[in-house]
């Protein structure tokens, strides 16, 4: 054991059966340092011994026990606190200055009693700005996986990478991770592993796929050899107003690459189909919320030829930290001292951790008949200001007074305030916690085939409508006769 390792001393936060996991765990291994206490609020653990660790406590007492019995890293490991208690845990242990602070996954990501050291990570702004997230028990959500093939599309992507996780757990003969960006699929695929040899999950098969869902052949060439049981739907361009300016491929891609995989499930007979979609779908204003409503109808039309198949929908809000959304943009601004750009003071959104709405998704995804639309439960919308104020203090400033806030106006396609489901949506409760069933619903009333028809040579060339290839302009008129909330606008045609 080298000097670095011996200056490692690590306190475990929680003296329960994670904690005692991984403290078990860094004994055996002996190579990340030596555990040398519990912490822990439980005065009837407080002065005992777990595998001669010693409990020590209360919380609030580290900093006077650490004069004692000092330590460089903290590890909280209580998978089942509540945002109040991860608050409170996290501002002790800066208080007493540790070097590192870890933490264990929220109860949602981990097996019960099965907690590993490669789990952990440093903590976040997502574990303190977050909701207390709903317990998910993974083993029993994910049994109706056991054995099957499973595919995932956009398995780079937050939420995507983020089922791959969590589906290690759930006994799939095979994982098949699907994407078209060859540098995320590496990296998620790298993980996977590093994560089955870490002793996370079952040993899975995973294979990495890249691929474009716009090519139709190779997509039913795929389908027909894999034959997956089960495929979670991810992918899709997701940049509000980047898509206002792309719309022409928003809609090849969100709704005719949907399109492609939907027919060639069909044709392979996948029992199980769960496309993921967003509140921009609810009553459309931008190309991005009425590519995936347009998909939500492709996904829903299909169950009436799915024969003994299940094909559903779940949508939900915005989640914290994916890829593109306003977090990692508050982090780069506040990095660089401000300003930090606000769109609206009173600009609302509901907000979610990817890992919860990723249980979530995967316990509907079983639980779910075909042709519903499950809505998660989000709670009530926050305000981005105050998300804002809350980030910019975790890392230790104050808005206004160190980092300059500055409002710069709602972009091209966005709302003041999203919803979750239209005046026209009736959601009801299900047996399962934050997820809703929607019983009625206002649909394209036939007309989805007449839709995409016209669509189609705006996407893909024909000589026979050579003038319409990639026109924004008529694409943007002929959504807007569908879905009012569009209002075509005199872009030049340039994609």
């Amino acid at each position: 054991m080298n000097s670095k390792t011996k200056r490692n001393r690590i306190y475990i936060i929680g003296a329960g059966i994670a904690g005692i996991s991984i403290a078990k765990e860094i004994q055996e291994k002996r190579i990340f340092g030596k555990v040398v206490a519990f912490l822990d609020d439980d005065r009837q653990k407080i002065g005992k011994t777990i595998n001669n660790i010693p409990i020590v406590g209360p919380l609030h007492s580290v900093v006077d026990i650490l004069k004692t019995t000092p330590a460089d890293e903290a590890i909280i490991a209580v998978p089942s606190a509540t945002r109040e208690q991860l608050k409170a845990i996290f501002a002790t242990m800066k208080k007493a200055d540790f070097a590192k602070i870890r933490i264990l996954p929220r109860i949602s990501q981990i097996l019960e009693g099965d907690a590993h050291l490669i789990q952990t990570r440093e903590i976040n702004p997502e574990d303190l700005l977050s909701r207390t997230p709903v317990k998910v028990c993974l083993k029993e959500s994910l049994n109706y996986l056991r054995g099957k093939r499973v595919l995932i599309t956009g398995a780079g992507g937050s939420i995507g990478s983020e089922l791959s996780r969590q589906l290690l757990s759930g006994g799939a003969a095979r994982l098949y991770i699907f994407g078209h960006g060859e540098n995320s699929l590496y990296e998620i695929e790298k993980e996977l592993k590093i994560l089955q040899e870490g002793g996370v999950g079952e040993k899975a098969t995973v294979v990495p796929i890249i691929g474009e869902l716009q090519d139709r052949d190779y997509i039913f060439y795929l389908l027909k050899r894999l034959k997956t049981d089960v495929i979670f739907h991810t992918a899709a361009h997701k940049h509000v107003p980047l898509l206002e300016e792309n719309c022409v491929e928003a809609i090849k891609n969100n709704v005719f690459g949907t399109k492609n995989i939907v027919d060639a499930a069909l044709q392979s007979r996948t029992e199980r189909f769960v496309f993921i979609s967003t509140d921009k779908a609810v009553d459309p204003a931008s190309i991005y919320g009425a590519s995936k409503y347009i998909a939500e109808e492709l996904v829903l039309d299909a169950q009436s030829n799915s024969g003994k198949g299940h094909y559903m929908v779940v949508r939900f809000g915005n989640v914290l930290g994916s890829r593109g959304s306003i977090l990692p943009l508050f982090q780069s601004q506040i990095a660089r001292g401000g300003p930090v750009t606000l769109t609206h003071p009173e600009a609302k959104r509901f907000f979610m951790t990817i890992p919860e709405a990723s249980s979530l998704v995967l316990q509907a995804g079983g639980t779910g008949l075909g042709g519903e639309l499950y809505i998660l439960d989000m709670g009530e919308p926050v305000h981005i200001q105050e998300l804002l104020k809350q980030l910019i203090r975790f890392y230790g400033y104050e808005p206004e007074i160190d980092i300059p806030i500055v409002t710069v106006g709602l972009r091209p396609g966005e709302k003041l305030i999203e919803k979750l489901y239209s005046d026209h949506e009736k959601p009801i409760p299900t047996t399962y916690p934050k997820i809703l069933k929607v019983t009625q619903r206002k649909s394209f009333q036939g007309k989805l085939a007449e839709l995409l028809s016209r669509l189609h040579p705006i996407c893909y060339f024909n000589s026979a409508q050579a003038d319409l290839f990639r026109n924004k302009i008529k694409m943007q008129t002929i959504i807007e006769e569908y879905i009012p909330g569009i209002k075509a606008t005199a872009y030049e045609k340039t994609n």
